[in-house]
């Protein structure tokens, strides 16, 4: 049996995308810059692609600019807004449990002289808004929040912190990494006051190698890529239209049945945690229920190393994440499990099992059998 419980990490890409990025590929492969017909009608995928997304968050078309990713756009959104608004002043405001793709951002403005508060959140993950509204400066320009942490699955109360933040200071741009929460919550940003907002393809069945980056008409925000003036300028570089077109159509399925697939998700969710919680020296990390995201479990288990469990599990045909895929090939301890308050003894021994809408209970009840037939073997293992 195969289980795939890695989609955090990225999902299988639908049926439908598949079908529209091939239609693309095989048929209407013009470059949208050309003049002539083909062109014309590669450009066509890229404006439908930009309806479908604006329609699911209520937004105008204009506003969304096509990336190659959630790091892209979270780059863009992060140095291009710093950039533009620098005489504004230099103080930016995140989170210590941010994902690497918006921390090494971070890094690289304080290195060209802007100054970064990172706020500290609790044992689920949970920033303070007393913290928040104090680090609010009248030379504050963005304000960065990831929206679901993607290790842990908490989710940050983001209108909460809006409101906090323009209390003291109304000018404050507020950017969202919706990678792990677009398609799995509706995310409204001109009624949330959203300023920036990314999100990535492959986290919600399109392609890799495809994302967006909503920005706020008449938000200031200078370019990383300099070229051919693609995007109105923003973001240079041919399209990449099949993709552009699948993200689309993956965007509007990912909302289509949508109350009927997230109850699916919690269900399959509270099933796993109530199955996991009963093994011995099993931790489940952060909040649980409705509280936290549908799709995301972080377990802790004790004496036994991430990468151990990991590979036992994949020798079975279950596919899971030690933490975060996009840093997992690293030796450094996740700084959002530091961030936690997670015991030492834990930190190299948490696994991460994320959930798609396809994931039934059969997949998780082998799971946990397995889980749970592992635990004595690898730990007797682990104390020669």
């Amino acid at each position: 049996m195969e289980v795939y419980l890695d989609n955090a990490a990225t999902t299988r890409c639908s049926r439908r995308a598949i079908d529209l990025m091939e239609k693309v590929l095989l048929e209407d492969y013009g470059n949208p810059s050309s003049l002539h017909q083909m062109g014309m009608r590669a450009e066509q995928y890229i404006k439908e692609a930009k309806k479908k997304i604006a329609k699911t968050m209520k937004v105008e078309e204009k506003e969304i600019f096509f990336t190659s990713g959630g790091t892209e756009s979270n780059n863009l959104a992060i140095i291009g807004t710093a950039l533009a608004n620098r005489r504004a002043g230099n103080h930016i405001i995140t989170t210590a449990i941010e994902h690497a793709s918006v921390a090494a951002p971070m890094e690289h403005l304080k290195e060209l002289g802007f100054s970064v508060t990172y706020l500290k959140t609790d044992h689920n993950g949970m920033i303070s808004r007393d913290e928040l509204a104090s680090a609010v400066c009248e030379e504050t320009i963005l304000a960065s929040f990831i929206m679901i942490n993607n290790e842990i699955g908490s989710v940050t109360p983001i209108a909460e912190a809006i409101e906090a933040i323009k209390e003291k200071n109304k000018n404050t741009l507020i950017h969202v990494d919706a990678i792990q929460a677009y398609g799995k919550y509706h995310i409204f940003p001109k009624r949330m006051g959203i300023d920036l907002l990314s999100a990535s393809g492959h986290k919600i069945h399109a392609p890799k190698g495809i994302g967006f980056l909503y920005v706020k008409d008449k938000t200031k925000i200078k370019p990383l890529l300099y070229g051919g003036g693609q995007q109105r300028g923003l973001r240079s570089g041919t399209e990449n239209v099949a993709g552009a077109a699948a993200l689309g159509e993956a965007a509007l399925e990912c909302y289509e049945n949508f109350d009927e697939k997230i109850n699916h998700l919690y269900e399959i969710k509270e099933h796993f945690i109530n199955g996991i919680s009963k093994l011995d020296g099993a931790v489940v990390n952060g909040r649980s229920g409705r509280e936290a995201a549908p799709h995301i479990v972080s377990v802790s288990l004790f004496g036994i190393r991430s990468e151990v469990m990991l590979h036992a599990l994949e020798e079975r045909g279950i596919y899971v994440s030690a933490g975060s895929a996009c840093s997992s090939n690293k030796q450094s301890v996740s700084g959002t499990l530091r961030s936690i308050g997670l015991p030492q003894e834990l930190l190299t021994s948490t696994i991460r099992f994320s959930f798609s809408a396809d994931t039934t209970k059969e997949e998780i009840d082998y799971t946990l059998a397995t889980v749970k037939q592992l635990l004595p073997f690898l730990r007797k293992f682990s104390r020669k």
